[in-house]
Order: C-alpha cells, then structure tokens, then sequence
C-alpha cells in the first residue's frame, strides 16, 4: 500500500544517512516513508547536494505529501531542491530541524555554528580544503559542542558521531544558495532544539525587534515545535522527534506573535521594547546630547558626575528604527539616572550578528574612552550596565578591570555563549572571565527574572556559580514574576522596585570611596 507522508532526511555537517536509522525505522513503523539521504563528498559544491536530493524527491510519487527535513547545514540544500519544485509537487513541505533560514545568495557557511570555522573560510576561501569532522581532539565531547550542544547525547553517541563522520566538502559551504523564491511558498516548520540556545520566545523576541529576515516567520504557512534537547535530536530523542515530524506533515504547531495566531497581541500595539517605561520620566526632562552613537542625559550642577554607561543587547538588523538610544528603556534609564545626579550614557554599537562581537566591543571601548575624556564626567568613577545579549560584552571589563570601573551591573543578561552561538571558546563568556579573572572583581549587580527564556537562565545560574568562589560580591535582585525585558511590560510595583533598587545600588558603588 502507498504511504500518505514521505519524509526525505537531509543530513546536517559531517553526517550521512546512518544517522537518520532510528528515526527511519520509527516513521516507517508510524505508516510514513522514511528516505535518508548521504550526501556526495570529494569535490562536491552545493548545486551536487540539491542534485541528490532532487533524485530522491523526483523517485516519490507526486501525489504523496512529501516532507524535506534538513538538519543543520542540510536544510541549505533542502531549500535549493524544494524551490525547484515547489510548483511541480503541491503536496510539498519543507522542516528546519535546528537549522537557519538561509535566503538567496547566502553560502551556508553563514549557517555555521562554529564561529571559528566560519571565519577561516571567510578570510582565505579556497575550493580545495576540506573542513575535518570533529574527533578524537582531547574534548570531553571530541569536540562536537563546537557545532552544536551535544545535550542528551551518551558517550556511544558522540563515539559514534566521532567514527562516521566525514569531511565536508568546502564548496557545499562556500557556494552560494540560489533561490527564485518558489520555496517561499510552501509550508514550513521549524523544529527548535532548545538545549542548544534556540526557542519559541526568543524567536518570538527576534521577530518584535524587526529585523526584516525574520518576518517571513510570522506567515501562516510556519508553524514551530520545541525540543527540550541539543542539536542531534535524530539520536537523543528519536520518539519525541518522530512525534514532532508527524505533526509538522499535518500542519501542526504554535504560530508566532505578530503573524495570523490569535495568542499574540493586537497588531495595532507597539512591540514589547518600545512601549512605555515603568517609571515616569523627569519633570522637567534632562537634556540630552547625541554624538554619533553616544547619546548623554545630563543632571543638573557643574561639577564633574559620576557615570553610567547603558549597554544595549542584541544582535538587532543593522537598519533598526528606532535606534536603541531612543527605546523607552534606554531613555527611561537615562532620564532616571540623571535626575539622581549622575550622567546617564547610552551606546548604539554594531552587534548586527553573532560574528560581530568583536566590533561591538570595540564600539563600547570606544564610547567608555568618549565618555571618560568629558569634562563633565568624573572619570574615576564610572559604571557599565548591560543588558540581554550585550551581557557578553562584559567579559573583558570583567576580567581586566580598570581602576576607574566602580560597578558592573547587569540585567536579564546573557552571561556564556548560547551552544549554537559558536563562542564558546571566545573571550566573549563572562562566567569564564570570572572564573580567571586577574585580580578584584568589580561589584556586580545582577537582576534575574523568573520568567526568564531557559536557554538563558542557564547561563546566569554558570555565571553565580563560578562568581562564588571568585570571591566577587553580587548583589543579586529577583524578580520572579517578570519577564526578560521587564521595564516596558510589567508596570508593577515589584518591577518599579528591582530598578529602583538596582540603580540606587550602582550608585552605591559609584560613591564609595
């Protein structure tokens, strides 16, 4: 008898179509086809890896409802094939097992994990080499966590990851995807692995910043399912993958906010960080200065004032509007700090991808130097505040800190890289820093949300835990009730309260002797 749904595997880096056998087996004994694909090795670019899928694809028989699962790397290929026949095969549907959105005229090598990785072949692309698997490299995990979290893998798993792995052919990852947009059409699904940094309201909270390749998210044509493991699902959690599979065949999952779900807000109201500030504002306001990606909140008197400089989080689209120096948050920060006195500094800086730490450090090292090198500022005695993903820029400030750096204050932060963030071995990892800081730790005042994304509540729990025996102090303020980016949607008296606290305990610091 002809089965209804055909799933074609595509595999992700360094794998082939052994590592679908069990999810296979589980889908042929729920009724479905099961096709796992081995893509080609040797001098293979990508167009030969959207041939081998187009073969398989093109031997179902075009009245099956066929569902293409590319894993990782493999959904770049996956898309390629579906573009070339999504107005051949109707019954067409496309899976982003923990995989990116490529769109047309990127290389897949934008997709990859390791940070490392990506920026060897970007600065000395060849069509010659071919990136190794990870192996037997002294790694406790053989050095798989650098493409992925290896959460819920056993030891046999990443052996057996280790063995049968290949070299990935560099031209898969350095040609570009060509799309005509067909592909744009079909139903999609993503599957998000949240051990490995991705989930349904850190997406959520992508989309409402407006980056532009996101919004295709919020059609009706994607829905999403989580799994609470890493990057290798096929292996850690079969069952529960094969579930998810069968449901994603039959048009099932949550819809984001801000598309055709009834569970979102009002298209009408503004996104979560541009609605009103939880504090009133001065009355009169302070005035405000703006230098290129500097903007000042100035307290009243003549005499030099402390500091605090508001590090904004991200990565947000190069073009977002408006600008962080004009989100209610940053403005309300501002505004507060410098009717107590003190100088209120916000820097725009450049984190537009997970690859451009580096420059947004630079932007903050940059706007410290412009800040201190003011007249009006007393420059003994300044503070950093970060927040959400620009808590990871305060690795460097807190592993070498300057006299002059009385606090680190840091709120609903990302304190260690996301696995499927690639950083893991960059200084870009606060909890490490702390743990081999050279000399004193500046005070730190931490606040911690209870309704925090889990991915990161798991970085600030490694962040406490290697501060400890550090030695540093943290002052620590729990919010149990609210959310990440608290101040624009939680106007209640205990959320008043964390900010008030949090900024007269930076004060603190900033006074003391």
């Amino acid at each position: 008898m002809a089965v209804k749904t055909a799933f074609v595997l595509v595999p992700g880096l360094f794998t082939g179509g052994w590592i679908w056998r069990d999810l296979a087996g589980r889908l042929r004994a729920a009724g479905a086809g099961a096709h796992p694909v081995t893509l080609p090795g040797g001098d293979a670019d990508l167009e030969a890896h959207i041939g081998e899928i187009l073969r398989v694809v093109d031997g179902i028989d075009a009245d099956t409802d066929t569902v293409l699962v590319g894993h990782g790397y493999g959904i770049a290929p996956v898309l390629g094939a579906a573009d070339r026949r999504a107005n051949d095969r109707p019954r067409l549907r496309v899976v982003h097992l923990d995989a990116g959105l490529p769109q047309d005229g990127d290389p897949a090598l934008a997709l990859l994990a390791d940070q490392a990785l990506r920026g060897r072949l970007t600065a000395e692309p060849t069509d010659d080499a071919h990136p190794p698997p990870p192996g037997a490299d002294g790694a406790a995990d053989g050095g798989w966590a650098r493409h992925g979290s290896t959460d819920g893998l056993t030891p046999q798993d990443l052996d057996r990851l280790s063995r049968l792995a290949a070299p990935q052919p560099v031209r898969t990852l350095t040609q570009p995807l060509r799309l005509t947009g067909a592909v744009h059409l079909l139903p999609s699904t993503g599957v998000l692995c949240t051990a490995n940094g991705n989930g349904i309201a850190l997406l959520e909270h992508l989309v409402e910043l407006g980056d532009p390749r996101l919004r295709p998210l919020t059609e009706p044509r994607f829905t999403f399912f989580e799994l609470d493991t890493g990057h290798w699902p096929m292996l850690s959690t079969p069952a529960e993958l094969t579930e998810v599979l069968l449901k994603a065949a039959a048009g099932e999952g949550h819809r984001l906010r801000g598309g055709s779900s009834t569970d979102g807000p009002p298209p009408q109201e503004p996104p979560a960080h541009l609605r009103p500030f939880l504090l009133d504002a001065p009355e009169p306001p302070r005035p405000r200065e703006r230098t290129y990606r500097l903007e000042l909140h100035l307290p009243d008197g003549g005499d030099p004032a402390p500091a605090i400089l508001f590090v904004h989080g991200g990565p947000l689209p190069p073009d977002v509007r408006p600008s962080p120096l004009d989100w209610p948050t940053f403005l309300g920060y501002g505004q507060y700090v410098a009717d107590l006195g003190v100088i209120g500094a916000t820097v725009h800086h450049r984190l537009h991808d997970l690859g451009a730490y580096g420059t947004a450090a630079d932007d903050v090292a940059e706007a410290v130097d412009r800040l201190r090198a003011d007249p009006r500022v007393a420059a003994d005695r300044v503070a950093l505040w970060f927040f959400s993903g620009g808590g990871l820029l305060a690795a460097d400030w807190l592993a070498a800190p300057p006299p002059w750096l009385r606090c680190v204050a840091l709120t609903y932060p990302i304190l260690a890289p996301l696995p499927n963030w690639g950083l893991s071995d960059s200084r870009f990892h606060p909890a490490a820093a702390v743990r081999a800081a050279r000399g004193a730790i500046p005070p730190v005042v931490l606040t911690r949300v209870g309704r925090e994304m889990p991915q990161i509540a798991a970085t600030v729990a490694e962040f406490l835990a290697a501060a400890e025996p550090s030695g540093a102090t943290v002052d620590l303020i729990d919010l149990p009730n609210a959310p990440h980016g608290f101040e624009t949607v939680d106007h209640t008296a205990p959320a008043r309260e964390a900010v008030q606290r949090a900024t007269h305990t930076v004060l603190h610091h900033l006074a003391a002797p």
